[in-house]
């Protein structure tokens, strides 16, 4: 018997057919790189993550999680307990990063995250200050934190609940540096009274054999860096390999210095599974006058973004620029190494009204220090800063186990 024959239609069905089951395939596919599930896609689709643009939102709801009752507190910076003016407005400010959330710190979680882990600051007091916020933050999940003090470490805690410790070493040129009285009149510059020999290739003793202990370093230098705290008749001189550097370096170029060796060695001797962070810059909001020129910052307000650059930038030489003119140093010396960016200055800068001002705890500190628009008051910006280094720390430990 003959086979009947095909319709004419039947090939074209096939081609349907199959052209249908590849269309469908490729959507479901997994591996289509137009599906929703793609994580290259995912990435791509999604703006960068910047959590240090934004803008600072007023929300009554936003409360502190410490008080004035913190042991881990320095008083000159515990503005609750010091009655200064305008504290619930301070602490109420959120600030809100304009490409992605910015997630508060949760103290249990991340404390359980870090268990048997360290967290050490190195650097100066804005350091310190960073570290306090720290340690008052992480307490409401560890009431038995106890003060510690080991390893060349000024001031920390220790987490029992968790067998976490943070610090901070106290080492404000992060290099080694000696008072050197004047020895000789002959030949002296007129008026020198000594000087401060720094050794740039010697890292502070404060900091040098920490290496080991800590998972988490945050490094920062530079407040220290001008002549108020060096001026003519206290001069720093750099040495290298312990001879002086000739010619002499003048500050700016001695800080260059310093950070190149110091950064050497960190990478060098810090393991490589040590996250390494470097903040830059707090700045100043120094109004009217620097710090011994009656310079105030009696504000009750955030400013606006439209100020900042009268403020900050250094072609307009105010009493500020500093911060914006140590940064570009530092980045140029941190570019390329594994050493991660902490760029809290610009969040800060619009925090003109978070200073501890005239509340100083000392009915005298004003007369003699002047007002103090460096250092923040506590609860306040630091804890910022927290959230957004809790943050890091989370996300990149998470990529790690991962």
């Amino acid at each position: 018997m003959s086979s009947k024959p095909l319709s004419p239609l039947f090939p074209c069905l096939i081609l349907l057919t199959l052209l249908s089951l590849y269309f469908f395939s490729s959507i479901l596919s997994p591996h289509n790189p137009s599906s929703s599930t793609s994580p290259s896609i995912a990435l791509s689709a999604s703006p960068p993550c910047d959590l240090f643009r934004g803008q600072w939102i007023f929300d009554p709801n936003h409360y502190p999680f410490y008080d004035e009752t913190c042991p881990f507190h320095r008083n000159a910076w515990n503005c609750l307990r010091n009655k200064r003016e305008n504290m619930s407005s301070i602490t109420s400010w959120k600030w809100v990063p304009g490409s992605c959330d910015l997630q508060r710190i949760d103290p249990i979680r991340f404390l359980a995250s870090m268990r048997n882990k360290n967290i050490g600051f190195v650097g100066d007091s804005l350091n310190e200050n960073f570290l306090v916020s720290f340690l008052c933050i992480l307490r409401v999940a560890d009431k038995g934190a106890k003060k510690w003090k080991k390893k060349g470490a000024w001031r920390g805690a220790y987490f029992p609940n968790y067998n976490v410790t943070v610090a901070y070493h106290r080492a404000v040129l992060l290099s080694k540096y000696e008072w050197q009285p004047k020895q000789s009149k002959t030949g002296d510059q007129e008026g020198l009274k000594g000087i401060y020999r720094v050794d740039v290739d010697v890292p502070a003793d404060d900091w040098a054999k920490i290496s080991d202990f800590y998972d988490v370093l945050v490094f920062n230098t530079g407040h220290w860096w001008n002549h108020d705290k060096f001026p003519k008749e206290t001069p720093l001189v750099f040495y290298q390999a312990g001879q002086p550097i000739d010619p002499p370096p003048g500050m700016l170029d001695g800080l260059k210095v310093v950070l190149g060796n110091m950064i050497s060695y960190i990478e060098n001797e810090v393991p490589p599974k040590t996250l390494k962070f470097w903040r830059l810059q707090s700045p100043r909001h120094f109004y009217g006058g620097d710090w011994n020129q009656n310079g105030s910052c009696l504000f009750n307000q955030p400013l606006e973004k439209n100020e900042l650059n009268s403020w900050f930038d250094p072609r307009n030489n105010g009493v500020n620029k500093e911060a914006r003119q140590l940064n570009l140093v530092i980045e140029e010396a941190i570019r390329g190494r594994n050493i991660q960016l902490l760029d809290l200055t610009h969040l800060s800068e619009f925090r003109a009204d978070a200073h501890p001002a005239i509340w100083l705890g000392r009915q005298d500190a004003v007369s003699i220090w002047g007002q103090d628009c460096m250092h923040w008051c506590l609860p306040g910006v630091p804890d910022t800063w927290v959230d957004i280094l809790s943050a890091l720390i989370h996300n990149t430990l998470g990529r790690t186990d991962g």
